[in-house]
């Protein structure tokens, strides 16, 4: 018995470790810098949510623009790049780069902040 609790207790603590891992690795890798120039992380996703509308396709289109980051490539219009600066292509390997998108998805997706209010039944 305490074997088994000695285990979940184990992996609980590695899954949220990794967790809070990619979560500080968000901050200190794309919102930090947003932050600092205030770049609106909010609009830009949600330019890219209006645009695409899906997930799978949101995550590929900002993975590319990391990747190699032009004006063309961007979501954001070409007068935006004269207040803010050119993303510098990212050092990050792909399956990091992977993680952060996905973390950045997660972190200002929609789904879980909006409450709908169940229709009442007309009985």
């Amino acid at each position: 018995m305490a074997k088994i609790v000695f285990i979940f207790l184990a992996v609980f603590f590695i899954l949220w470790g990794e967790e809070h891992t990619v979560e500080t690795s968000l901050q200190k890798e794309c919102l930090q810098c947003h932050i600092q120039q205030k770049i609106p992380s909010e609009r830009i996703y949600r330019r890219y949510l209006i645009k695409y509308s899906s997930k799978a396709l949101i995550r590929e289109k900002i993975f590319t623009y990391l990747k190699a980051p032009t004006v063309e490539a961007s979501i954001m219009p070409s007068p935006f790049f004269k207040k803010f600066p050119l993303k510098k292509k990212s050092e990050l390997d792909d399956a990091a780069l992977k993680q952060l998108v996905n973390a950045y998805i997660e972190h200002f997706d929609i789904d879980g902040k909006i409450y709908i209010v169940p229709e009442k039944s007309a009985e």
